[in-house]
């Protein structure tokens, strides 16, 4: 009984309320266009019709992927494919694509899914600003609202600075497994293997240490393996990658066999110019490190090493002058 008392106490005190009640408006009509929105694209993709949405996954290619692509994944990508860019926009789409290419994510579902998670953080995050501000009880409506667009652009922004990181960390790690890989390249080539067989091997030896430089050197095997031809594979690997290091190695290889040298002193010499690589990379890093710590130490340790050094003196410095009055 209280309970409900309580219940119609806030209400009334809501309905009371112009302003109050001016945001519950605005934000019911904005909910609620957002499920129009959504069901509007579920039933124009068909999401509920099995046969059709079985047809679409075979046109992609790849049915185990349309298998593990299920709840709000699916959501998710019915609603990207709402905000995929138009003819207009092909050269956008094709930069995310390759941010996504070179983060791992080469799904046929990926660029969808990207555009699904944008519009959702655009819808949600204002929503919860806007919220958060009008419970608060200390910001006004105008400026509640003026954070709101704020938060829409950021969410807007956010997903491409998560996207570009993900790539370059992603690149930086192929980098640093490359020189491990291309020394066990060498042995294996000096013990007899061929290169594609060279390549599988050094693949699941590396799994462990270096997952992603060792997923794609699998791929590279999996397309040769179905018939593509080796250049056009390492090409498409140093593509995949945008790594400068894989794209040397490519070439190393491209030109061993055009010209018909030994591939592995070829790897062998690029094996060592990449072990000098690493060393001066790690070189620079050191060399680096002075500078980087020059803020650290300014604003932790200068402080409070001159509190402790002067700050005895000011003290009795202070006490000794309130003497002299």
């Amino acid at each position: 009984m209280d309970f409900t008392a309580q219940l119609q106490g806030l209400l009334a005190s809501f309905l009371d309320d112009a302003d109050m009640v001016r945001i519950g408006f605005v934000a019911v009509v904005g909910v609620g266009a957002f499920l129009l929105a959504v069901a509007v694209a579920l039933l124009l993709s068909g999401l509920t019709n099995p046969v059709k949405k079985r047809v679409g996954f075979v046109k992609d290619g790849d049915l185990a992927r349309g298998d593990e692509m299920q709840g709000a994944a699916q959501v998710v990508g019915e609603l990207g494919r709402v905000m995929l860019p138009g003819k207009g926009e092909s050269k956008r789409a094709g930069n995310i694509a390759k941010q996504l290419r070179y983060a791992g994510f080469t799904g046929p579902n990926a660029i969808r899914l990207f555009f699904g998670a944008r519009l959702i953080s655009v819808v949600v995050l204002p929503a919860l600003v806007l919220g958060l501000s009008v419970v608060s009880g200390r910001v006004l409506i105008n400026d509640a609202f003026l954070y709101a667009v704020g938060a829409a652009a950021l969410a807007y922004v956010l997903p491409d600075i998560w996207l570009s990181r993900k790539a370059r960390q992603r690149q930086e790690r192929i980098r640093r497994g490359l020189p491990d890989a291309l020394d066990l390249l060498v042995v294996c080539s000096e013990a007899g293997l061929g290169l594609n067989a060279a390549i599988q091997r050094v693949a699941g030896e590396i799994d462990i240490q270096h997952p992603d430089l060792a997923a794609e050197l699998q791929l590279l095997m999996m397309q040769t393996r179905a018939g593509i031809d080796v250049r056009t594979a390492l090409k498409d690997f140093d593509e995949r990658t945008n790594v400068d290091d894989i794209r040397a190695f490519v070439t190393t290889l491209l030109q061993s066999m055009r010209f018909g040298t030994s591939i592995s002193e070829s790897l062998r010499i690029y094996s060592e110019e990449m072990r000098d690589k690493r060393l001066q990379r790690a070189q620079e890093q050191a060399a680096k490190l002075s500078i980087k710590m020059l803020a650290p130490i300014a604003l932790c340790i200068m402080p409070a090493f001159l509190l402790v050094a002067i700050g005895p003196a000011i003290i009795s410095l202070m006490q000794a002058m309130k003497t002299m009055k």
